[in-house]
This record gives C-alpha cells, structure tokens and sequence, in this order.
C-alpha cells in the first residue's frame, strides 16, 4: 500500500501524462512543482526534493514508477506505469488520478474536477466507473464511504494508498453551485499559468541546449 507522499507522486505523473503529454515524463523538478500545486490538490503539500526522490525510488521498486533514459533526455525524467500495473481504461486512469490527487469526493465532484482528463457526458457515466472500480474482482480500487452527516451524497475513495477511516458527524455542507463555479474557473486559471511556467522551463532547457551547440563551434 502507497504512503502519502507515493499517492500524490503517482497522481501527479498520471495527470501530468494525460494533460501535458508535451513535458512528458518530468524532471524532477517539474515533478516536485506538480506535487506542490496549490490547485488541483488537497491536501497542498510543500514536498522537498529527497521527499519525491524517496517516493519515486519506491515507487520503481514497486513497479509503479520508471526512469527515463533515452538519447534525448539531457536531464533524468520519471514516468509511471499506473495502466500496465492495474489494466485499468483511460476513464478509470482519470478517476483514480483525481481521487489520488484530491482524496475523497462524490459523484459530482469527482465528474466535474476530471474534466481536464476525460469527459464523462452524464453523472451516471461516471457514478458507472466508479462502481466497476469499486466492485473490482480481486482487488477493488475505490471504495464508497458511509454518508457524512449533512451530506446527500457519499463519497468514494481510492484504495491504492492508507485505507480511508470511517467517518462519521461534522462533515460540511455541499458547497453552492456558484463557490463550485467558481473554484472551477480558478482551477482552469492555475492549470494555464502550470502550462506557462511548463513552456518556459522548456524554452530555457532549448536556449541551453542551444548554447552548449554554439560553443562547440566557438
């Protein structure tokens, strides 16, 4: 069973593949910053470098995790190997990797945080997934918890990492359609300005790349 800092690295591999395939699989670097997202995440950690190194070596022990070596990388850079481990479908990648990197959500929740990933057309799509996750053969991935007092709907969680504890009164209420609406457009704010800081790292990485060749010649 994956440890917390596991769990965030392996979501954060799996997103980063699916939404910015371009920059993948990551440095180290960009891996640390995906971790340390402020959107998109919950909890938001403030990971080191030893931290994620720690988690991705075990990770590749694990046969979750690999280490990119080809001619083209200048750099060491990681990926995972989260569908050749579980066999899971690309709508069933995207559901863990949002449960991985937000812990437990419900139905809803879940259908409109994933939309980055992949579009479920109807709750009920989604609801579907998640109960095939749930009723696995052998090994099920997702479990459904008990209703939180005040809640309507329950909430599913990942089974890749720490078992969920069973809770009970004192959850919050489901929040407003507009705080969602909201939340949503921050999220899609935060995701540009990732994408921005991606394209400029990259542009460094040539404009090195670049200077190494000139002096060659010099």
């Amino acid at each position: 069973m994956l440890n917390p800092v596991e769990v965030r690295v392996l979501g954060a591999l799996i997103e980063k593949e699916i939404a910015t395939p371009d920059y993948y699989p990551l440095t180290l670097n960009a891996l640390t910053l995906a971790c340390n997202q402020t959107s998109n995440r919950d909890p938001v950690v403030d990971f080191d470098e030893a931290q994620v190194v720690r988690a991705l070596d075990s990770l590749r022990e694990q046969k979750w995790a690999f280490l990119y070596g080809g001619a083209q990388a200048r750099v060491p850079r990681y990926g995972h190997k989260f569908n050749e481990v579980l066999d899971v479908t690309r709508a069933e990648t995207a559901v863990l990797c949002v449960l991985l990197l937000r812990g437990p959500q419900t139905v809803g929740e879940i259908r409109t945080r994933m939309a980055r990933l992949h579009e479920f057309e109807t709750l009920t799509e989604a609801e579907a997934v998640l109960e095939a996750l749930a009723g696995r053969p052998g090994r099920p991935l997702v479990a459904k918890l008990p209703r939180q007092s005040g809640m309507k709907e329950q909430r599913y969680a990942q089974l890749l990492g720490e078992a969920p504890a069973a809770e009970g009164g004192g959850g919050m209420p489901a929040p407003e359609a507009a705080t969602l609406a909201v939340r949503a457009e921050n999220e899609r704010i935060a995701q540009l300005e990732s994408e921005v800081a991606a394209l400029r790292q990259q542009m460094a990485e040539l404009q090195g790349q670049f200077a190494a060749f000139r002096k060659q010649f010099e």
